[in-house]
């Protein structure tokens, strides 16, 4: 049974959780320990790092600057480091400067080396850290560790949950999910709740507890995540305008959000303003300059027929993917995908290999998958397209992929109807793959009549001279009225003994 969204509603207990989150992270009295700072900008970054929430920036360099005074005077004061290796991390999210992931890593370490035991915070900002830098593995091990010194800390669970969700453990999902929502409450909780009904295809409930955690969020850096979030959800089912409003929202509450900018990107070039949305990746290029960011720009450019503008963001995400690489930060799904569609397929196969046995999730499976039937090997390709879907959220892309799979298999009808899917899912998913998915319908063609050839496995063709083998077929003696699991077979061949499996 899906767990209620109210559950997590537990009272308004907002200012307590803040108030939580920043005596859990800050340093003891005594000892040449500085006390508890009010909540001025420091100790609002303080609680927001504590919760794992966003922060705003000016809040965050006060704090960063109060820890950095505060280590240089008591070198030994594990817990200010700790503080100060998590603000590093939150920072170099919010700017997608990653110059800062080094410096929290530093400042983490040195916080355990001063305190090997019992330190969930230094922990906690390891786990973090790894997520950031999409190590999933080594978030996994920093999580579980810091779950394991303080099973009641509820702050350590939510990148528990990330590092779950990129090695594709629903069940360690799912396990950590119960404890987060048993042991703590507020924007905070539902936001990952909503994130994690997202994955699992509950987009009712996933909007529902993303609503509440934008309502309930007391800082700007949270409500527009929040938000932002809830505009994903909208985007995600076909709904660009309003996806749009809800960017704008979280532009509102905190106009340097990168992820909203690209998104008000997105959701103009499905509504055909194409000038705004260049502007709007512009935006968030200059501010921010990401590789989703140059692929998405690139692809629309590309799709506006302005291929040399495209050639150049290509070249931009290249580039940007190799500095990232510097700092540790791993893209390797991204540029493989990247790599599929647009350069060497041969590659991407390689590189998104190595990534699928590092972090075997969905998204993965799916990049591997289209990327072996970019370089002739589209049956192996379709199996992992297929576990992907099975295993992953409700796609479009996921949908394209396997359709555009099967149509290139002659599985024309499993085609046809997986790729109609991606565009009912979405029908503005891609600048580039709509128009093929269209294009790929259109020759495909409407069943024929009598539809079953398109459903069910043929009969098998009875002979006076030679009967069909039924004890070694035993599936294709059903009758056609019964209900059938496997997608249509070659249309070249209906007559052909051989069933595809089921997709």
């Amino acid at each position: 049974m899906r767990p209620s969204v109210k559950r997590v509603l537990i009272g308004s207990v907002a200012g307590s959780v803040v108030l939580g989150g920043v005596l859990v992270l800050l340093p003891a009295d005594g000892g040449g320990k500085a006390k508890p700072p009010a909540l001025g900008p420091a100790g609002r970054a303080m609680a927001a790092v504590g919760t794992g929430a966003p922060a705003a920036l000016p809040d965050l360099a006060a704090l960063i600057g109060e820890r950095e005074a505060q280590v240089r005077a008591h070198p030994g004061d594990e817990q200010s480091w700790a503080v100060l290796g998590s603000a590093y991390v939150a920072r170099g999210v919010r700017t997608a400067d990653f110059a800062d992931f080094p410096k929290a890593d530093r400042a983490l370490n040195t916080s355990l080396r001063a305190k090997p035991e019992g330190n969930p915070e230094a922990l906690t900002g390891l786990a973090a850290l790894a997520n950031a830098r999409r190590d999933f593995r080594s978030a996994r091990k920093w999580g579980e560790l810091a779950v394991k010194q303080a099973p009641k800390r509820w702050t350590a669970y939510p990148a528990l949950i990330d590092a779950y969700s990129g090695l594709g453990d629903a069940k360690g999902v799912g396990r950590a999910l119960e404890s987060l929502q048993e042991l703590g409450s507020g924007s905070a909780v539902l936001a990952r709740s909503g994130q994690v009904y997202r994955d699992r295809g509950w987009r009712e409930d996933a909007n529902a507890a993303l609503t509440d955690a934008a309502a309930l969020a007391v800082a700007p850096a949270a409500k527009a995540a929040a938000l932002n979030r809830v505009a994903e959800l909208a985007w995600e089912r076909g709904e660009p305008t309003v996806a749009l409003r809800h960017y704008d929202a979280a532009l509102a509450a905190d106009a340097g959000h990168h992820p909203s900018m690209a998104g008000r990107g997105r959701a103009l070039a499905a509504l055909g303003r194409s000038s705004e949305a260049l502007l709007a990746y512009r935006s968030a290029l200059t501010k921010h300059p990401l590789p989703e960011y140059a692929l998405e720009l690139g692809e629309l450019y590309e799709s506006l027929r302005l291929v040399p503008a495209a050639h150049a963001q290509y070249d931009a995400l290249r580039t940007l993917v190799k500095q990232e690489r510097t700092r540790g930060i791993n893209k390797e799904r991204l540029l493989g995908l990247f790599e599929a569609d647009h350069g060497d397929a041969d590659a991407a196969v390689g590189r998104l290999t190595a990534e699928y046995k590092r972090h075997g999730s969905p998204e993965t499976a799916d990049a591997l998958g289209w990327a072996l039937h970019r370089s002739g090997e589209s049956e192996a390709g379709l199996k992992l397209v297929t576990k992907a879907m099975d295993k992953g959220p409700r796609s479009a892309l996921f949908a394209f992929h396997r359709g555009s799979i099967e149509r290139e298999l002659q599985y024309y009808g499993a085609a046809r109807r997986h790729l109609n899917e991606a565009l009912r899912i979405n029908p503005y998913f891609s600048p580039l793959a709509v128009p093929e998915a269209e294009r790929a319908l259109e020759a495909l063609g409407e069943p024929p009549e009598g539809g079953p050839a398109e459903v069910y496995a043929p009969e098998p063709v009875r002979q006076v001279s030679r009967p069909a083998p039924r004890l070694r077929t035993p599936a294709r003696a059903q009758p056609r009225t019964q209900p059938r699991t496997q997608p249509s077979q070659r249309q070249s061949a209906p007559s052909a003994t051989r069933t595809a499996p089921a997709r």
